[in-house]
């Protein structure tokens, strides 16, 4: 039930973090120096907000494999769901390595 639950709710932040992020994206380009455009610019590098956003997207892949898997007929529900959050675990936390090391610093 969690992940079913966890799926719902990772795809509709999915949709209004992309949006955020795609909307903060054009302000990147602006030549202005109005302070809410700049604050826009300024959300759109923001470090937590680029960490959520992947997370999401990894977690929502991952559990969205699962139930694909088990819509195909895979017998054992535990061990596909474990697999899933242990490789999605892996994927998260190499990217926060690489991320905080080499982008955000």
């Amino acid at each position: 039930m969690f992940v079913w639950i966890f799926h719902r709710i990772s795809g509709l932040v999915l949709i209004f973090v992309l949006g955020f992020q795609l909307f903060s994206g054009f302000f990147q380009a602006s030549s202005s120096n109005m302070a809410w455009v700049e604050t826009m610019a300024e959300l759109h590098k923001h470090t937590t907000l680029n960490c959520v956003l992947v997370f999401m997207a990894i977690f929502h892949a991952a559990y969205g494999i699962r139930t694909i898997l088990l819509d195909l007929g895979a017998k054992r529900e535990k061990l596909v769901f474990w697999v899933c959050t242990i490789v999605a675990t892996i994927l998260c936390v190499a990217f926060l390595v690489l991320f905080l090391r080499f982008v955000a610093a």
